[in-house]
C-alpha cells in the first residue's frame, strides 16, 4: 500500500500553505449533490483515514519523514467528509491504482532488494559503496531479523547503552541468547544499562536503530556462507573413512581445539546411535532406497554395527525382520559399496535435518 498512496498524494511535499479546513467547493446544480473539490492531500489523509477505519495495517515508515510529517498535519486539519465525496475519492483511487502496469521500488535501496539474489553480493557491495548508504524504513525491524551471528558483534564492541538499547528492541528470546553469549562482566554491564533505558526519548532510539543497520549493512559480504568448522566438517562427512581419520589426525597436531570443533560437526553413519531420535529413524528409511539401506546395513560390521542394531531395533519388528532376511540373502558387501550405500543414508539423514523434519541431538560434550 505504501508504494501506491504516493499515486494520490504526490505533492504532499508541494511547498505552500495547507488548505484551510472545509475549504471545499459548495454541491453544483440541482439534484444529487456533487462531490466536493479536494486538493490531492486531501485526498491522501481520506485514504489513509479509510484503511485505518478498516483495519489495515499500513507502513509508511518507508516515505520520507518530511511527507510522514505533511500527511499528520493534514489530517489534523480536516473533520468530516460526506458520502458522495468520500466515494469519488475512493473511485478516483482504485482507478489509479488499477491503472497502474507495473512499479519500481522507490530509492537504491529498494533497487538492490529487489535484485537480491540476480546481480552477486560483491557487485551489491560495490554500489553500495560508490553511492553512499542511507538506511529508509523501520530500522529495527530489519535490525529483528538478522542472524544472531551479526547481532553479537554490535554487543561486543558498542558501548553498553547502545547494546541495552538493542536488546531492548528485540524479543525477549533473542535478547536472551544474545546475552548468553556475552562474557559475565560484560552480561551484567548490559542488563543494568537496560534499566536506565526507560527515559530514552523515542527519537534517540531511532537515531541508534538507523546507524546500527547501516553499520551493519556496511560490513562487507562473507566469501562463504558457512564458516571453516562447517566447511570442513562438511567435506570430511563424505571423504573415505581412512582419509577422514587420516586428516583430523593431522589436524590434532596443528589445532587440537580446531579438530574437535571438527569432530563435532562432522556426522556420518557411525554416529546414528547418539546423534538420531530413535523415534526419527522411520522418517530415515523412508527416504532411503530399500536396496541402498539393505546394502549400507548389510556393510555395517565391526564398529559401525551398532548402527546397524540402532536403525533395526528402531523400526517395526515386521519391517526389521524382512531387512534382516534381505540382509542374509545379499550376503557379503564389498567396503566401497558399503560405505558408498551409508554415505546415502546420511545425505538424506542431512536433507531431513535441512527441511526441519527430524533435528540432530548436539555432539557437545557432557
Amino acid at each position: 500500500m505504501t508504494a501506491t498512496l504516493p499515486a494520490i498524494g504526490d505533492d504532499l511535499d508541494v511547498a505552500g500553505p495547507l488548505d484551510r479546513p472545509g475549504e471545499m467547493l459548495p454541491p453544483q446544480g440541482a439534484g444529487a449533490p456533487a462531490p466536493r473539490a479536494l486538493t490531492r492531500k486531501q485526498k491522501a489523509a481520506i485514504i489513509v483515514r479509510l484503511l485505518l477505519a478498516e483495519g489495515v495495517k499500513l507502513s509508511l515508515a518507508d516515505l520520507p519523514e518530511s511527507l510522514q510529517a505533511e500527511l499528520a498535519h493534514q489530517m489534523a486539519t480536516m473533520r468530516f467528509v460526506d458520502r458522495v465525496t468520500l466515494k469519488a475519492v475512493i473511485d478516483e483511487f482504485v482507478s489509479e491504482i488499477e491503472d497502474v502496469g507495473l512499479s519500481f521500488p522507490g530509492g537504491l535501496e529498494g533497487a538492490l532488494t529487489v535484485l537480491d539474489g540476480t546481480i552477486s553480493a560483491a557487485t551489491a557491495a560495490r554500489i553500495r559503496k560508490a553511492k553512499g548508504f542511507t538506511f529508509h524504513g523501520d530500522p529495527w525491524e530489519t535490525i529483528a531479523g538478522l542472524d544472531p551471528d551479526r547481532l553479537i558483534t554490535v554487543l561486543e564492541e558498542e558501548s553498553d547503552e547502545v547494546a541495552a538499547v538493542l536488546l531492548s528492541k528485540l524479543k525477549v528470546s533473542r535478547a536472551a541468547e544474545l546475552i548468553a553469549r556475552l562474557p559475565g562482566p560484560r552480561a551484567r554491564r548490559v542488563a543494568y544499562a537496560v534499566s536506565l533505558t526507560g527515559a530514552v526519548e523515542p527519537s534517540v532510539v531511532e537515531r541508534i536503530g538507523r546507524s546500527i543497520a547501516e553499520q551493519l549493512e556496511a560490513q562487507p559480504g562473507k566469501a562463504f556462507a558457512d564458516g571453516p568448522v562447517e566447511r570442513v566438517g562438511a567435506i570430511l562427512n563424505f571423504a573415505p573413512g581412512a582419509t577422514r581419520e587420516d586428516v583430523l589426525e593431522g589436524l590434532d597436531r596443528e589445532d587440537a581445539a580446531f579438530a574437535e570443533e571438527v569432530r563435532k560437526a562432522i556426522f556420518t553413519f557411525a554416529n546414528i546411535p547418539e546423534r538420531i531420535d530413535a523415534r526419527d529413524v522411520p522418517k530415515i528409511t523412508r527416504e532411503v532406497d530399500q536396496a541402498v539401506l539393505i546394502t549400507a546395513l548389510a556393510g555395517a560390521t565391526g564398529d559401525l554395527a551398532p548402527a546397524a542394531d540402532f536403525i533395526l531395533g528402531a523400526i517395526s519388528k515386521r519391517m526389521a525382520d524382512q531387512l534382516r532376511e534381505e540382509i542374509e540373502s545379499l550376503g557379503a558387501v564389498k567396503p566401497k559399496e558399503a560405505e558408498a550405500a551409508m554415505n546415502k543414508v546420511v545425505t538424506a539423514i542431512r536433507a531431513l535435518e535441512a527441511a526441519g523434519e527430524i533435528l540432530l541431538i548436539a555432539a557437545d560434550d557432557d
